[in-house]
């Protein structure tokens, strides 16, 4: 491994979660590309000893890791596959032997029909694959499924079957739908098994908000969910445009307005020594880093996370009402109920009526006033994708203010 060193530093901060892990060399080529249930655990798993020769020979070419979160296992499944294509990288030998993997099959017809095969025949129709466990990828068709409605069966019948009653096929054969608009839909669902999801994320927003236009709410909505299912499988930056979230958001919390201004907070600390606390700002959805601030925690000794968040808060908001800055439309606190009512203290004693949530770490329950009981979202919801951005980014610059400060014994007070 050309820096081990760093590598473990850098696997040690990804998520215990489903994705896809992509490796580069020195030039930062991609040598290879995984999928795990586990990228941390998946990712450790390269740096033990007892290493076979070819992971041996893979690692020590590998100069860095990124990495693709995504929903489930089967979901990075389709990536996977998708991006082995598409980079070609020079350890991935399995997954180009078409001969020893299952395929999709969609069929050359003016209805095709889409399931999985082992066999390629040259009888006109598409093959996308091959893909390494045939149970998961018949769990991510299940799943497309949901999303696309498609036909499955390898003979047309004269009349509807159980699918079609159980919402899963457009009933093609007994013309529920058109050529045209079925055409549509195999025309999503490759680009779903191709991985390409920025693509057909923005085609469905595009769809969805001409939907929105011509007062079809309903089928907006269901456009809308389409999007939200499908978010997870290519990288988070490209799921969702500014306005979706925000007004996600918005109806999640009850605003009044679009939440166009965020500040998010987080606090830092080990063993009470050189504490500090940290905001980011968003704005339209984005990082604003030049209204990033930073505290250093003056009043506070000890390890005692809510009275430090109580300082930060009353000094941030004391000084935007004293020298009339704008307010913003939201605060997020990273943490959890009992963080939540230690913010909104504070911002009473300053007579401020400003919107605020917390959102707790382990179960991402999402806390807002008056309410007893957590909101649990989505893992595809438009709302959580932003709350979390905001929240790792208060995270990391908190981390990344404390460890200064660790190193000089000073800092920067803004």
């Amino acid at each position: 491994m050309a820096n081990s060193a760093s590598l473990k530093n850098k696997i040690s901060s990804i998520p215990d979660a489903a994705g896809v892990y992509l490796m580069k060399d020195a030039a930062g080529n991609i040598i290879y590309v995984g999928k795990a249930n586990s990228l941390k655990k998946r990712l450790s798993s390269y740096l033990g000893r007892e290493l076979s020769s070819k992971t041996i020979a893979l690692m020590s070419h590998v100069a860095d890791i990124d990495y693709i979160q995504c929903p489930n296992e089967a979901m990075a499944l389709l990536l996977e596959a998708s991006l082995v294509h598409e980079k070609n990288p020079k350890y991935n030998v399995l997954l180009r032997d078409d001969k020893s993997y299952p395929l999709v099959k969609i069929t050359n017809e003016a209805f095709p029909a889409v399931f999985v095969t082992r066999k390629k025949d040259a009888d006109g129709a598409r093959y996308l694959g091959p893909f390494t466990e045939p149970a998961l990828l018949r769990q991510a068709l299940k799943i497309l499924r949901r999303i696309f409605k498609y036909r499955s069966c390898k003979n047309l019948p004269d009349k509807a079957c159980i699918y079609h009653r159980i919402h899963l096929c457009p009933a093609c054969c007994i013309g529920k739908i058109s050529k045209e608009d079925y055409a549509k839909i195999i025309a999503k669902i490759i680009l779903a098994l191709e991985g390409k999801s920025e693509v057909l994320i923005k085609d469905l927003i595009r769809e969805m908000k001409q939907k929105a236009l011509t007062l079809d709410f309903e089928a907006a909505a269901e456009i809308r969910n389409q999007v939200g299912t499908l978010s997870s499988i290519g990288e988070s930056k490209v799921i969702f445009d500014p306005q979706t979230e925000m007004e996600d958001l918005k109806n999640l919390l009850g605003l009044k307005d679009l939440p166009r201004r965020i500040e998010t907070f987080d606090i830092s600390n080990i063993h009470g020594r050189q504490a500090t606390g940290a905001m980011v700002s968003f704005w339209m959805s984005h990082p604003d880093k030049n209204n990033y601030r930073r505290f250093k925690i003056k009043s506070v000794k000890g390890i005692d996370d809510y009275s430090m968040l109580a300082e930060v808060v009353s000094r941030r908001y004391a000084r935007l009402v004293s020298q009339k800055i704008s307010l913003p439309d939201l605060i997020l606190i990273d943490g959890g109920r009992a963080h939540l009512l230690t913010a909104q203290k504070e911002l009473m004693k300053l007579g401020l009526e400003i919107p605020l949530a917390s959102i707790a770490k382990e179960q991402e329950n999402i806390y807002i006033k008056d309410r007893a009981y957590p909101i649990r979202l989505k893992e595809d919801s438009p709302a959580l994708n932003l709350i979390r951005r905001m929240r790792d980014e208060a995270h990391r610059f908190a981390v990344k203010y404390h460890h200064l400060l660790r190193k000089k014994d000073a800092g920067l007070d803004l």
